[in-house]
């Protein structure tokens, strides 16, 4: 059944992802623009995030039994790391609620509302009841070892070219800390973000290739965006990614930022857990199987005492210990290949580096690649200790005491699992498009109710409201935007735009020719923020201000230009200031002061005179004219030789 083989990335078509039963879905997190936290009254930290704090805090986590008595799987993996948890925290947005020294308040409502607009967006179905629970986190992202979390919507979709997409359940939660570093037994954190409201959505696995995950992300991230009730910028979205190959299993890679990113990295996770089934067979046929598994492991610190090769020498000078996993019948299946440049034996050193808190690479090596490492009279003194064959495969891990052994397991289980298939895992994505071990994927034990908040009736009269205030989704708009000519690359930032409804507004209440009208509301700003303005000074009185001016013919299309560009520099948008419309006398005028401007200058080319003289009118009377209107009275008078 595994005897294809992945082509290259852009060699890969639907059809090699249909053989090999490519499943994806995704987990889309959305920050909500609300001014409060979601269970505190902290402020919510402006974006960009600044790297400012004023204190730290030192934690240890440890798992707590579930409600049915229980440890997940994840806790008891991230307990086993022993890290210290240090949280570097910003007075100006912190409180003693997200240090868990005091209760939550009651849910913040406007994020409830603006959540609850993103699920009818999908269209979700609205629970009854919101039931707060708590999500266990041991790897310090969230100090009080849990996130507060609460399904809001299930049962929804979204469409996708010919078909839908379905969206599982959506959620309202608390966001985590962000990471600052991670080395050794010790990790640090920035908790300035922590508690911002956020919206988790939840989609079926029905995308079928790498591609169409992206494309299905990013219709989800314009149906929050279109709402206007999300932050934009770095870190405001992120998406966790599930993939899946026929044979396999769930798994999720967490944390990916952009959504141009995620075809090669799901290419690769597909690519990796095909290679592993396969690996699997050829494990298997070998007599290696789960029952039949065997290793052992050898001290060998006396053994290299004197070795060159600068990680070891310099491990057993610090007093580690050496130590070697042998792995009968393995030979050659540690260069086994699993993703693009990357073979089995990175997934052991992975599980070293994160279990073991063995951070600095290399921290294994093994006999399927032993060059440039130690010399090939050490290799036969190690294989002569632990009587290798061979046939067999071994590993070399150096570390302190209280690590060897945590490492010394991670390897045997790791290869053990080997001769099952894919481990449920959660994986981190790597910047040439792998991914890395993060943790053991978490399970249903990680979840609880939360005894300190209530459940929260949703009325229907809250979604009623909340219904009739809502902007059209998107997809509708882009369909209008289409219908009346506005410029293909226009059409979506001003589907997802702040001023979508202005736009709307000004179109069919004010008749303002709707190509002009996007102009001003897409171009103008992209311009200006290229030429190094703070756009975000911009706000929709402004602009239904200058449309108001213009439909009542107090200022031309080139006032807007004029009004924005002074109210960037200065703050201000006088509007009194702004040229008025001028008359045909005063164009008449102009254009006699230019012509006789044009008849003291010149010209090797006669006929760009007639340029030369509109752009003189243009400039002349700049705001105050439309520039067709100029060149017509040019080209008039020009014909007629006056």
């Amino acid at each position: 059944m595994y005897d294809f083989v992945f082509k290259s990335f852009k060699d890969m078509t639907p059809a090699d992802y249909e053989r090999v039963g490519f499943k994806g879905g995704l987990e889309v997190h959305q920050q909500l623009d609300t001014k409060k936290k979601l269970f505190c009254h902290c402020p919510v930290p402006k974006m960009p995030y600044k790297d400012e704090y004023h204190s730290e805090i030192l934690r240890h986590m440890r798992p707590t039994l579930s409600e049915l008595g229980e440890y997940d799987g994840t806790a008891l993996m991230e307990f086993k790391t022993r890290k210290e948890i240090i949280y570097r925290i910003n007075r100006d947005n912190i409180c003693t609620y997200e240090m868990d020294d005091t209760p939550p308040f009651e849910i913040n409502e406007e994020a409830l509302d603006s959540a609850l607009e993103i699920g009818l967006a999908m269209n979700a179905k609205v629970v009854d009841e919101l039931h707060i629970a708590r999500k266990q986190y041991l790897d310090g992202s969230i100090p009080n070892g849990f996130q507060r979390t609460a399904i809001f919507c299930i049962n929804g979709w979204i469409p996708y070219k010919d078909r839908k997409i379905d969206i599982v359940q959506m959620s309202i939660e608390e966001d985590s800390c962000r990471e600052v570093s991670d080395i050794g037994h010790t990790r640090t954190y920035l908790a300035d973000r922590l508690g911002t409201p956020l919206v988790e959505t939840v989609t079926a696995p029905q995308m079928r290739t790498p591609f169409e995950i992206a494309e299905v992300n990013n219709i989800i991230r314009k149906v929050c965006r279109s709402t206007g009730k999300v932050r934009v910028g770095i870190g405001a979205a992120r998406q966790d990614v599930n993939v899946s190959v026929y044979g396999g299993t769930r798994i999720e890679i967490k944390g990916v930022h952009k959504i141009n990113n995620i075809p090669i990295l799901t290419y690769n996770e597909a690519m990796r857990q095909w290679n592993l089934l396969r690996l699997r067979e050829e494990l298997h046929r070998r007599g290696i199987t789960a029952e039949t598994f065997y290793a052992e492991h050898y001290n060998i610190t006396k053994i290299l005492k004197r070795t060159s090769f600068y990680p070891i020498s310099r491990a057993i000078q610090e007093g580690w210990e050496v130590r070697c996993v042998k792995l009968p019948h393995w030979k050659g299946l540690l260069e086994w290949k699993t993703q693009t440049y990357t073979i089995f034996a990175k997934e052991i050193s992975d599980r070293v580096r994160v279990i073991a808190c063995l951070t600095t690479l290399p921290n294994i090596i093994h006999s399927d690649s032993i060059y440039n490492t130690i010399s090939r009279e050490e290799i036969d003194k190690v294989k002569k200790h632990i009587g290798a064959t061979n046939d067999d495969s071994f590993i070399i891990v150096w570390g302190d005491r209280n690590d060897i052994d945590t490492a010394t397991n991670e390897i045997m289980i790791r290869a053990r699992e080997a001769t099952i298939g894919i481990p449920s895992e959660t994986r981190q994505a790597l910047r040439d498009g792998t991914t890395g071990f993060e943790r053991i994927l978490p399970g249903p034990d990680r979840m609880y109710p939360d005894t300190d908040l209530p459940p929260k009736k949703i009325t229907d009269e809250r979604i009623e409201r909340i219904r009739l205030n809502m902007s059209k989704v998107f997809w509708k708009n882009e369909e209008w935007y289409r219908q009346l000519g506005i410029p293909e690359d226009r059409i979506e930032p001003l589907a997802v735009s702040p001023y979508r409804q202005l736009f709307e507004f000004v179109v069919k209440e004010w008749a303002v020719d709707p190509i002009f009208a996007s102009e001003i509301l897409v171009n103008l700003p992209k311009k200006f923020k290229k030429q190094g303005f703070d756009t975000d000074k911009l706000n929709m009185g402004i602009f239904e201000q200058l449309f108001n001016e213009y439909r009542n013919g107090k200022i031309l299309r080139d006032g807007f230009k004029i009004a924005l560009q002074e109210y960037l520099k200065n703050g201000e948008l006088k509007l009194e200031r702004l040229p008025k419309p001028a008359d045909q006398d005063a164009v008449r005028e102009m254009f006699q002061k230019a012509t006789r401007k044009l008849e003291s200058i010149k010209l090797h080319n006669p006929e760009k005179g007639k340029e030369l003289l509109i752009a003189f009118v243009m400039y002349g009377l700049r705001g105050s004219v439309e520039g067709r209107f100029v060149r017509e009275f040019v080209q008039n008078y020009w014909g007629n030789g006056n």
